[in-house]
């Protein structure tokens, strides 16, 4: 890579990352309060085993969804840039993700007539398996949006579905159904999502229409797969850390952990959103400053996002810590009071989860998704086996909620010192960024007793928030200086 210099300013204001991630992050956010809504109205209206077993059974069908679209969207959004014909490429892709879509549903139904024997995990289960096969074009759909910089029509439709599926939610409250029904009318309301996002939810220039149509022959279709599986594994790594904890807990655990621990992630899930949504816009552009051969744009982007990302991690786990006693109680009930120390346990992961996101991203930009791939097989297969080990000796959620901070902590490092070795950071400024995150997170902890919560979050965001314009202030200056 050469040391030309560009103007990332630029990059980061005349491109549309911020315009797309300022758009994403304000739709998902409603989507989100209405998808929340929806969870709370469902612990709410049924009893704890019933919950659980919506739990367990949705658990199912997003670990098999995991693999079904093999992991295939950077892969594709890498090929759109250099592909000569697009739409061959996308309705190609549609395609292979609907063939995809209808061998990981058989293989769900598989699965839980092998690991359940109640009958109403089996039926949801049959029930959420359609799902795959709609979740898989969607998918194709959504990276198609992401490549062409049409996240608003993502976004838009993902909003509509969510404030639907809290009016189903709320018909609760007017007819009470099954939660067999209620399975039901949300693959109905999956079906009317997918159809949006074949009329109107891609680009105006591409037309997805008759994508069945094109001939796909087996031998491209294997030679794709074979060619990029380590996507497979990095697309379905972060299913496979969080869903496969509540297949353990299931089986070893009690029911009550279950709906504790699927509380906990949902508010996780809502925290994550951040960077996952910022990252949908990041990734693109690092891939076009590597391939530019921008050296320094490259570094100086992703040292931005890092700190951002950092910041946002310590902002996210602060609130918890703070006021989760008080959230989950009054939003579940006072059934689940006890859930706000398991939320906190996992919401330690969020201080450096934000950051393996985007040092993958970096990492996958740089042609090096193997790589990745491989910290994310190490990771999982550490995972599993601390939480089983751990819970041989403690059967509690907090096995599991440390097993995975363990885990991903070490994914972290791993990246780091891959990182390090091809000069995109440094070893003083990797030990930095932890040490910044445990001496922070310990002040914190430490003064929260003396200092009225609400008080104590405002100073201390508006500190951080603070420290970090003024750093990256001063880093703009410095590398202006420097041009």
């Amino acid at each position: 890579m050469s040391h030309t210099k560009p103007k990332v300013s630029q990059h980061l204001k005349g491109s549309k990352i911020f315009s797309n991630s300022a758009w994403g992050l304000v739709a998902s956010l409603l989507q989100n309060i209405f998808l929340s809504l929806f969870f709370v109205i469902i612990a709410r209206s049924y009893t704890t085993t019933e919950f659980a077993h919506f739990l367990i059974a949705n658990t199912l069908y997003q670990f098999v969804a995991a693999f079904a679209a093999f992991g295939l969207g950077q892969w594709f959004m890498r090929e759109i840039v250099n592909t000569q014909s697009k739409k061959n490429l996308i309705h190609g892709f549609l395609k292979m993700q609907l063939y995809f879509g209808i061998v990981f549903f058989a293989l769900n139904i598989i699965l839980v007539f092998t690991l359940y024997d109640e009958y109403i995990i089996r039926v949801l289960s049959l029930l959420f398996g359609i799902n795959i096969i709609f979740d898989n074009l969607i998918y194709s759909i959504k990276h198609v949006n992401i490549a062409e910089f049409e996240q608003k029509k993502t976004f838009t439709i993902l909003l509509i579905e969510a404030t639907a599926k809290f009016g189903v939610g709320c018909l609760l409250f007017i007819f009470p159904m099954s939660i067999i029904t209620l399975s039901a009318l949300l693959i109905v309301l999956r079906f009317a999502t997918l159809n949006l996002f074949l009329k109107i939810g891609s680009p105006k220039n591409i037309d997805l229409n008759g994508f069945w149509k094109i001939d796909i022959p087996y031998s491209y279709i294997k030679g794709i797969v074979f060619k990029n599986w380590p996507f497979v594994i990095i697309g379905s790594a972060y299913i496979i850390y969080w869903r496969i904890s509540i297949i353990i807990i299931s089986k070893i655990l009690t029911l009550e952990d279950v709906a504790n621990y699927e509380i906990s992630f949902k508010l996780f899930s809502i925290a994550q959103l951040v960077p996952a949504i910022v990252s949908t816009t990041v990734f693109p552009t690092l891939v076009k400053l590597y391939k530019e051969n921008h050296t320094l744009g490259f570094k100086e982007l992703y040292k931005k996002m890092y700190l951002l990302y950092s910041i946002f991690g310590l902002l996210s786990f602060t609130f918890i810590y703070s006021f989760g006693e008080n959230i989950l109680p009054f939003a579940f009930g006072e059934s689940y009071a006890t859930t706000a120390i398991f939320t906190q346990e996992m919401f330690l992961t969020i201080l450096v989860y934000p950051t393996v996101l985007l040092q993958a991203n970096v990492l996958i930009a740089m042609r090096m998704e193997k790589t990745d791939m491989w910290f994310n097989v190490l990771s999982v297969i550490l995972n599993i086996t601390l939480c089983l080990i751990g819970l041989i000796f403690i059967k509690s959620l907090s096995v599991i909620n440390y097993s995975i901070l363990i885990s991903i902590f070490i994914f972290h490092v791993s990246q780091d010192y891959v990182l390090i070795k091809e000069k995109v950071t440094t070893i003083p400024e990797a030990i930095n960024g932890f040490a910044m995150i445990v001496l922070t997170c310990s002040m914190y902890v430490l003064i929260s007793d003396l200092i009225n919560e609400y008080i104590l979050f405002l100073s201390f965001s508006l500190l951080l928030l603070g420290l970090c314009y003024n750093k990256l202030k001063t880093n703009y200056k410095t590398t202006y200086s420097l041009r």
